[in-house]
C-alpha cells in the first residue's frame, strides 16, 4: 500500500503473516469525563494481510487479545477485561476485518469492522506508514473507534466514549 510520501513504500504483492513479536495496538482514551488521558496496549496476536494488483482490491484481518489490555494500573486493566467492558472472558479476542482500501486524496483509508465483545462496528483506518524490506512489511495505522458501538457504555468516567488506536502491524512473506 503506497502513502503517497517519501517515507512509504508499495510492498510486492502477496500473503503476509502478521508477527506478533513486531505488532501491537497503542489505545488512548479520556476518563474522568474528559480531564485526564489513558492509555494502554493491546497484543496483535494474528492476522493476514493481502497485497494486490491493484493495491486497492488488499485486504486485512487481524486479531488481538481482549486478554492482553494493558495500561499499566492492574485495577483499570482488570476492570478493561470484566465483564463491564471486554468481557474477556466470554469474548477474547477483538477482530479486524477490512472491507475496503480507498485512496482519499495523499492518504489511504482502510475501511473495515471490529469486532469487540460479540459485536462488529465500522471503522476507518488512516494508513499512515507503509514500508517493506527483506524481513517484511510493515504498516502503521490510526482511528477512532466508538466504545458504545460495541455495547460498552458502563463506566463512564473511567473511558471516554471514543479511544484513539494506532496500530503497527509487521508482517512477514507467507
Amino acid at each position: 500500500m503506497s502513502v503517497p510520501s517519501s517515507t512509504s513504500e508499495t510492498p510486492k504483492a502477496g500473503l503476509y503473516q502478521i508477527d506478533p513479536e513486531g505488532s501491537g495496538i497503542a489505545v488512548t482514551t479520556k476518563h474522568m469525563f474528559g480531564l485526564g488521558t489513558v492509555t494502554g496496549k493491546f497484543a496483535l496476536v494474528s492476522g493476514q494481510i493481502v497485497i494486490t494488483e491493484p493495491v486497492s482490491s488488499s485486504h486485512v484481518e487481524a486479531a488481538a487479545s481482549a486478554h492482553s489490555f494493558d495500561s499499566a494500573s492492574p485495577m483499570r486493566d482488570a476492570q478493561v477485561k470484566s465483564a463491564k467492558f471486554l468481557d474477556a472472558e466470554v469474548h477474547p479476542e477483538i477482530r479486524f476485518t477490512s472491507t475496503e482500501l480507498v485512496l482519499d486524496g495523499d492518504r489511504w483509508l482502510l475501511r473495515g469492522e471490529i469486532t469487540a465483545r460479540g459485536t462488529a462496528a465500522p471503522v476507518e483506518l488512516t494508513v499512515v506508514e507503509s514500508s517493506a524490506d527483506a524481513t517484511g512489511l510493515t504498516l502503521r495505522a490510526t482511528g477512532k473507534v466508538d466504545r458504545y458501538a460495541h455495547g460498552i457504555t458502563k463506566m463512564k468516567g473511567m473511558a471516554g466514549r471514543y479511544l484513539t488506536l494506532e496500530i503497527k502491524a509487521h508482517a512477514t512473506a507467507a
